[in-house]
């Protein structure tokens, strides 16, 4: 009887209120989540800056491995969140439960790899980087690295609780699971990075710290909010055996997403062995560059998040009309958030990099990347709600191809190319030139979708 009445709640929210209200009720508390989630990256990195230039590039450098981390977890998120959206829909309630399940079992099979990597991987990761730069840096690295891989759980806990709330419409308990960790995470930052309140000066080791302890916290509440107040899920691992059917199709949508955030990481790390080229203080710009974009691309991965579960369930459900208008709003949500990022980097490159302690030589070098880079935001918007709405729809390879293409066709050897010819500040012009071709191939790929999938859904009301 109780899930009955969950299912008809579920198809109530999902089903019939009006799209931009849904779209606002889903969207906006993973959006201010991820906004505190932006904040503390960046407050993060200017606690370590305060510590050294040296530091502020160790943490920049760990940044493809942190990459590689958040994409196992996110991707595998993203599976069982459009899977799980898609049986409500249909109202298969038999395999929800089940499907939640083996993703726990997926995120502690991840968690596992990552205890590895940080064991014997982070030194060789950073030697591979540094080559004959400052040995601190190495020093710095490794302390912080490892602890962030070694204590890995608490992510992985937050990342996969907080898409079975999500799947179910319950994004306030999503949003509260974020923000709580990421404000212990901010609160946390100057006491144990400096020593404040008793505590010892941990530096480095301390900034990572904290950033685990924030990320358990998160976890924590996103499994208690889970147990009680997800009824349509229930978690239980009595008799529980990994299913490979499920987890099959938690990763025919999953793959593609890890693939393509970690395509990312090749990225990041592919940029660093460039820039490194030209000075350590390069790559921290480039560090930063991530921090500070995150800030505005966070809040449209939030829409994203509550994009892709209505997509889903209408799909499932045979609603098109409803899928079309959550398409068209998030596009217009999300051209809006990206341009207001491109005004800011165009204006005040120099007051955000100062936040950071920027020298003159950073700012030499920042000011003019921030200029370039920013214009890519006039492209990214439409790409990045494409690539939801691929994956929502079981597509998933085409944001694959999009992401690779982008990425690892255009960008890094563009930036190669380009540093070559014309030194570090042309290097930076890489990114627009390859958020361009993504547009083209998202467009074109959009067309097809729209064609062979989204024009064949019926239009029950």
């Amino acid at each position: 009887m109780s899930s009955k009445k969950d299912t008809k709640i579920q198809e109530n929210k999902m089903g019939v209120m009006p799209v931009n209200k849904l779209l606002l009720n889903m969207s906006l508390p993973m959006m201010v989540s991820m906004l505190v989630q932006a904040l503390y990256n960046i407050v993060d990195s200017i606690f370590v800056a305060k510590l050294s230039e040296n530091a502020l590039t160790a943490v920049s450098l760990a940044f493809p491995i942190q990459t590689l981390l958040i994409a196992l977890g996110t991707g595998t998120g993203v599976g069982v969140n459009s899977l799980l959206s898609k049986q409500l829909g249909e109202g298969d309630l038999k395999q929800v439960s089940k499907t939640a399940m083996n993703g726990i079992f997926l995120a502690v099979m991840n968690f596992i790899v990552f205890v590895i990597v940080g064991i014997v991987g982070v030194r060789p990761f950073y030697a591979s980087q540094l080559k004959d730069a400052d040995p601190e840096i190495l020093s710095y690295g490794i302390q912080y690295l490892t602890i962030v891989c070694v204590c890995s759980f608490g992510i992985y806990a937050q990342l996969i609780f907080e898409k079975l709330l999500q799947s179910t419409g319950k994004t306030l308990y999503s949003m509260i699971t974020q923000a709580v960790g990421a404000v212990i995470n901010i609160i946390l930052d100057p006491i144990l990075i400096f020593g404040l309140l008793g505590m010892p000066k941990l530096g480095v080791a301390g900034a990572a710290i904290a950033t685990v302890i924030g990320q358990i916290v998160g976890g924590t509440l996103g499994f208690l909010f889970n147990i009680r107040k997800n009824k349509e899920i229930t978690l239980s691992i009595k008799g529980f055996r990994p299913d490979g059917a499920t987890i099959a199709n938690i990763y025919k949508v999953g793959v593609p997403a890890i693939i393509m955030q970690a395509i990312g990481s090749v990225m990041t790390y592919g940029m660093n062995m460039i820039l490194i080229t030209f000075s350590s203080t390069a790559t921290a710009v480039f560090g930063v560059y991530f921090k500070l974009q995150s800030f505005f691309f966070m809040p449209v991965f939030g829409l994203n998040n509550g994009l892709i579960p209505i997509v889903a369930y209408n799909y499932g459900a045979g609603k098109r009309s409803r899928l079309v208008k959550a398409i068209k709003c998030s596009l217009v949500y999300a051209f809006a958030l990206l341009f207001v990022g491109f005004i800011v980097f165009q204006t005040v490159p120099a007051a955000l990099l100062g936040m950071f302690e920027a020298s003159e030589e950073m700012l030499a070098i920042g000011v003019p990347a921030l200029h370039i880079i920013g214009i890519h935001f006039l492209a990214a918007w439409f790409c990045i709600i494409a690539g939801s709405v691929f994956q929502a729809l079981g597509n998933g390879v085409y944001s694959l191809v999009v992401s690779v293409a982008r990425q690892l066709v255009v960008l890094l050897p563009v930036a190669y190319i380009l540093a070559q010819l014309g030194g570090l500040n042309a290097v930076w012009w890489s990114f627009p030139i390859a958020e361009m071709m993504s547009l083209c191939v998202s467009a074109l790929f959009m067309i097809r979708i729209h064609k062979k999938v989204i024009s064949k859904v019926p239009d029950n009301q």
